[in-house]
């Protein structure tokens, strides 16, 4: 039996029913690490402390102790989320050395769940990017097919999952970095509605938007690895919300007879690519066929959302990043004269160019004369666009659309065109500044064989209707088969 293709449901039941250890589990999935190698899904592994954590499961199962939701079983976190003693690079050549002197709460919560942590997953550098090209390290390559992008900026998170080498893995996504590597790698991602997760010990891009979230093969793992990571955590980021954590898992329905599912015809543009369309139209069609009732919603402002996007999460960047600055961490320049030289200097040469491009976009939003003219106009359609979406949802429980307009695109193809490039975000930004959550899963592939994404989205806080929709599709796909 292949062990690592099993979901992290099957695992779970192996690990518990003394089939494999852990030790053995996590030994497998360095292995399949080490043979996938050309991927570049991994930053950093950590396999001493990795086996360490597998035979301490090991020994607590075998006395018969009590043990976490995801006791042995091997995940992957994103490489701007802090493991105390591991290095935290965010893809960046500032941070190459930097190792974290503590944990992130979602990577606690992993660990005290028993989870294995084996290693820190490539990205976009500083999470800036929608194609895994950004990073310090290399791109990130589609595991379905490496002359494609595996999407960003948490590529290295969605590939992983997919090329077996973990069961489940941590992302993050800012404006739709969870959800489009997992459109085109072929797997479930969601992001949680904005303060389900704690964002204490996660590198900060644009505070107001970022969320935590995970990449699965199942949607019921990916609900348990959320009812994992989940909780507030006001001691250490006032942003997570005070809101009960529902069992998702238990939660589930077997049925989506009578639901209400939202179609807005502006996300079924002329923009969207024939394949992509057509199988979100037949998603549709199932649906509908099995009890589910559409809806026609409208979204009039959906179209100026990237504009809107883009100029909120660089002005937030640029502030997050004023404090990479040569000083007291991270990359410093040589051979500077004064203070302001080292600042220069060390920026100059420890950025990357798009991180270098959003901070100059950031910087020129927030200054003097134009802040009213873009900043302060960014916000205000930010607003209309959340009271566009919140009277949407009075007419229906969730939404379906497409996750990316296209399937994943060829490595080079976009990266002289930066436009091009933050326009594959133009279906998932709008649900970051409604700040809503919403799941990518597999709903068909093109003629070459590329996934295709379908989008869920739901109101704030309603993560669980996402998950019954997605696992209903799921599920009566999975037996079509």
């Amino acid at each position: 039996m292949d062990f690592l293709k099993l979901s992290l449901f099957e695992i779970k039941q192996k690990l518990e029913s003394n089939e494999i250890t852990s030790e053995e589990l996590t030994k497998m999935c360095f292995n399949q690490i080490k043979a996938t190698q050309k991927l570049n899904a991994l930053v950093s592994t950590c396999e001493e402390f990795a086996l360490s954590t597998a035979k301490k499961v090991d020994q607590k199962r075998k006395n018969g102790e009590k043990l976490g939701a995801l006791a042995g079983v091997p995940v992957i976190i994103k490489d701007n989320i802090n493991l105390e003693g591991t290095r935290t690079t965010c893809a960046s050549k500032f941070l190459e050395n930097f190792v974290s002197p503590y944990t992130a709460t979602c990577a606690q919560k992993l660990l005290d769940a028993d989870a294995v942590i084996l290693g820190k997953a490539n990205m976009d550098e500083f999470a800036m990017g929608s194609s895994n090209e950004n990073s310090a390290f290399g791109p990130v390559l589609n595991p379905v097919n490496q002359d494609y992008v595996p999407g960003g900026s948490s590529g290295g998170s969605a590939t992983c999952v997919k090329a077996n080498q973990c069961f489940a893995s941590l992302g993050t996504d800012t404006g739709g970095s969870i959800r489009e590597p997992a459109s085109f790698c072929g797997v479930v991602g969601l992001k949680p509605t904005y303060g389900r997760v704690s964002r204490f010990g996660v590198v900060a891009f644009a505070s107001s938007l970022d969320q935590v979230g995970v990449f699965s093969r199942t949607v019921k793992d990916n609900a348990l690895m959320l009812q994992v990571i989940s909780g507030e955590d006001q001691e250490h980021d006032m942003t997570s919300a005070k809101m009960p954590v529902p069992n998702f898992v238990e939660n589930l329905k077997t049925d989506i007879k009578g639901m209400k599912i939202g179609v807005a015809k502006q996300f079924f543009d002329d923009k969207l690519n024939s394949e992509v369309k057509q199988s979100l139209e037949n998603a549709l069609k199932f649906f509908e066929q099995n009890g589910a009732i559409l809806v026609d919603v409208n979204l009039p402002s959906l179209d100026v959302a990237s504009s809107a996007y883009y100029i909120i999460s660089s002005a937030e960047a640029t502030s997050n990043l004023a404090r990479f600055d040569g000083v007291k961490y991270g990359f410093q320049a040589q051979n500077f004269d004064g203070i302001i030289d080292l600042y220069f200097k060390s920026r100059t040469q420890g950025f990357g160019p798009e991180v270098k491009r959003r901070i100059m976009l950031g910087n020129y939003v927030l200054s003097s004369g134009y802040f009213d003219a873009y900043y302060r106009k960014a916000k205000r359609v930010q607003k209309i666009i959340q009271q566009e979406f919140a009277e949407a949802f009075e007419k229906c429980d969730v939404m379906i659309c497409p996750t990316v307009a296209t399937t994943a695109f060829k490595l080079g193809e976009k990266t002289d065109d930066p436009v091009a490039m933050y326009l594959s975000d133009i279906f998932t930004v709008p649900i970051n500044l409604a700040k809503l959550p919403a799941m990518s899963i597999p709903c068909g592939q093109d003629k070459k064989g590329l996934p295709i994404g379908m989008q869920i989205i739901a109101k704030q806080w309603n993560e669980q209707a996402i998950f019954d929709v997605a696992n209903f599709f799921e599920q009566s796909t999975k037996e079509a088969k």
